[in-house]
């Protein structure tokens, strides 16, 4: 392979000759090869979002020319036009800063200011001017989370509440039998069930919407260890304008930068919610999954659309997909939640030296629930069918019903009631009319499944 020679304050290194990185990204490159994760394009885009407002800030302050800023977001604007940039190869595994990185994006820049404009900018000189990867990297951590939630998974779940929703509505006449224990309880309504799922998911939006507020608060601007050496008065003001403009949302300065660096405790709150919404999803999964299970042998409630032959070997056989892939998301977004709660504990004195695994797991929760919700939605519930003739049978059966007349005939009467309803495979009503002396009527009204759910 052919190579060129580039340098650093360590001396030569060759670094393939069409790199766009140079020294230090190509020492970091050799040294880290633990993993084949890297760092998932959000990240990279919202770094190089960083690097244009830092770049835009510094012009204001005099730091850099004009001409050099604008090289600057130009190189950067280049990267944004990737989906997917070629030129950040670095192992998640890395220094636990994540300066490898921060230099791998400063290196690439310089370059591609080199190649469109001609400017010689340096890589720690000009393109990190008034930074340190210490506040940089924190601050993108927080950048890339904020986008992704607005704009990725809060639109995915405001979907699935109105997919859960209208589909409630359409059910919202179908009476059926609850359970709890995963045994026969109290009638309810389809739409009561949904009605729950769809809370669920609001209760995690909300709390995800509040998180946002602490999400927007960056510690760029407090550079090394927080006291902002090297970076100029209002650099922080600066830069988070200069980041609002560029995407439109609401970024300010931590009210302390020291914080902002040394802990990662807003990131562990957002991992936690990111993993109590995979519960809610795992709940609604397995919901599904039960109350399509079957058909004969199964509860048999429902029917999920039919996606693709669910057996090398059984012939017919139909497996609930949708449902059993979002519940491995569920279970991935928990051992990513894990990982984040235990890296987010290793900020000793000024600075968490987590961050890239931090960076990484984050990002990967929120796409993936994002897409799992989606899919929930679209492929799972929007179109199941109710299998109307297994519910009412079941229902009539259901000696749990009895529970209506424990007013009428006391608890232990309505319970022999019951235990002879089950033992004798009848309907609760015909067992309650030899049992007891109410009349028909009363207790067909008493025992109104329907009547029940209100």
């Amino acid at each position: 392979m052919a190579t060129r020679t580039e340098t650093d304050s360590m001396g030569s290194v060759e670094v393939p000759v069409d790199a766009l990185w140079r020294a230090q990204t190509e020492r970091a490159r050799q040294n880290f090869q633990l993993s084949s994760l890297r760092f998932p394009a959000r990240f990279i885009h919202a770094l190089a979002q960083v690097k244009a407002a830092a770049a835009q800030a510094n012009a204001k302050a005099g730091v850099l020319t004009q001409p050099q800023a604008q090289a600057i977001i130009a190189a950067a604007d280049a990267i944004l036009a990737q989906a997917e940039p070629d030129s950040f190869p670095l192992d998640i595994f890395q220094t636990g800063s994540g300066t490898s990185t921060n230099m791998n994006m400063n290196e690439v820049l310089s370059s591609l200011v080199k190649q469109q404009s001609g400017l010689e900018l340096h890589p720690n000189d000009h393109i990190n001017a008034s930074q340190s990867s210490n506040d940089v990297i924190p601050t993108t951590i927080l950048v890339s989370s904020t986008l992704a939630i607005s704009q990725q998974l809060l639109p995915a779940l405001q979907h699935l509440q109105q997919v859960i929703k209208q589909k409630a509505t359409s059910l919202k006449d179908v009476v059926k039998t609850g359970r709890t224990h995963l045994m026969d309880a109290m009638p309810l309504t389809f739409a009561q069930e949904l009605s729950a799922w769809a809370a669920q998911v609001n209760h995690t939006q909300v709390t995800l919407e509040q998180h946002l507020q602490l999400l927007q608060q960056l510690p760029q601007g407090g550079t090394a260890i927080g006291s902002g050496v090297n970076a100029p008065d209002g650099f922080a003001a600066d830069f988070c304008q200069a980041l609002n403009e560029r995407s439109a949302a609401q970024f300010c300065p931590a009210a302390n930068l020291f914080a902002g660096i040394a802990g990662q405790e807003v990131n562990a709150m957002v991992s936690g919610t990111l993993n109590a919404i995979g519960t809610v999803l795992l709940k609604i999964s397995n919901d599904l999954r039960w109350m399509n299970s079957g058909p004969l042998a199964g509860l048999g409630e429902i029917s999920l659309t039919t996606l693709q032959p669910g057996s090398s070997i059984m012939p017919g056989k139909v497996n609930p997909v949708i449902p059993e892939a979002v519940a491995m998301v569920a279970v991935q977004v928990a051992g990513n939640y894990h990982t984040v709660s235990a890296a987010a504990q290793q900020g000793n004195f000024q600075l968490n030296v987590m961050l890239p695994v931090i960076a990484y797991n984050q990002l990967q929760s929120i796409e993936l629930l994002s897409h799992a919700a989606r899919a929930l939605a679209d492929q799972a519930i929007a179109d199941f069918s109710v299998n109307h003739q297994r519910i009412n049978a079941v229902l009539a059966r259901n000696p749990i019903l009895v529970t209506a007349l424990n007013r009428e005939i006391g608890y232990n009467q309505a319970a022999a009631i019951a235990k002879q309803a089950y033992q004798q495979q009848r309907d609760i009503l015909d067992v309650a009319a030899e049992q007891t002396d109410l009349d028909r009527d009363t207790l067909a009204r008493l025992l109104d499944p329907k009547r029940l759910t209100e």
